[in-house]
């Protein structure tokens, strides 16, 4: 199994409506990356490390997938529109990271 982790920075300037993305994205992508997608986890930014310290990533969605090229597939077929709705609902560029579900 892998996750796939989009992470989206905290910076100045930026902005992200958490609604649009739990309500509407999440349950777009699910749609169209269909059976392949196995599940999926929101996690909201609280703070960083150290007292005060803002939290390094406003939000990380997770996806699972059985294998990379299941991932692979699905954003070949649908990644225009996933990515198209991007800016529906932040203006943070994301960094995405894919990773072996070892435990």
């Amino acid at each position: 199994m892998i996750r796939v982790s989009v992470m989206y920075p905290s910076g100045d300037g930026s902005t992200f409506d958490h609604d649009y993305y739990r309500e509407r994205h999440m349950p777009l992508v699910a749609e169209l990356m269909g059976d392949a997608l196995k599940g999926t986890a929101i996690d909201r930014g609280l703070a960083g490390g150290a007292p005060g310290e803002p939290p390094t990533y406003v939000t990380v969605g997770h996806m699972t997938f059985d294998a990379v090229e299941d991932f692979q597939a699905g954003m070949a077929e649908h990644g225009e529109q996933i990515l198209g709705d991007i800016p529906n609902y932040t203006n943070i560029t994301p960094v995405l990271q894919i990773n072996e579900i070892v435990s």
